[in-house]
C-alpha cells in the first residue's frame, strides 16, 4: 500500500489584509481577526464620529498600519497598468491558460518599459 502526501494546495494564511474604506466594517474586522489577521483597514469617517459621540463606551480606535496600506497603492496601480491592456481587461481569452500567457506577457511589457526608462 502506497501512502500518498497531501492532496491539493497548500493552506497559507495572509499576515495582514489591506482594503479600502469601503470594507471597513465590523462583520469584516471581526472575521479576519477569527482567522487571526491583520486588518490593515482606515476607518471611515462616520464610524469614527460615532464611536466618539458614544465616549469611552464606543470602544478603542480601530489600528492602522500606514506603511503597510501603502503598498497597497502599488498594487493597485498596478493592476490599472495591467487592465490598460484591452484584452486583459474585457477577458477575451477562452482559456485559463491563455489568460495566464496574457497577464504574463503584459506584466512582462510593464517590467522592461520600467528598465529602460530607469536606464535613462
Amino acid at each position: 500500500m502506497r501512502i500518498r502526501g497531501p492532496v491539493g494546495r497548500p493552506r497559507t494564511r495572509p499576515d495582514a489584509v489591506a482594503a479600502d474604506k469601503a470594507y471597513s466594517s465590523r462583520g469584516n474586522r471581526a472575521h479576519l481577526r477569527k482567522r487571526r489577521i491583520k486588518a490593515v483597514i482606515p476607518e471611515k469617517k462616520d464610524q469614527a464620529a460615532n464611536r466618539k459621540k458614544k465616549g469611552s463606551g464606543g470602544g478603542r480606535p480601530v489600528s492602522h498600519d500606514t506603511e503597510l496600506y501603502k503598498e497597497r497603492n502599488t498594487v493597485e496601480r498596478t493592476i490599472n497598468r495591467m487592465k490598460a491592456w484591452r484584452g486583459i481587461a474585457t477577458r477575451y481569452d477562452k482559456t485559463p491558460g491563455s489568460y495566464l500567457a496574457g497577464l504574463h506577457l503584459r506584466a512582462s511589457m510593464i517590467w522592461i518599459k520600467d528598465l529602460t526608462r530607469a536606464a535613462s
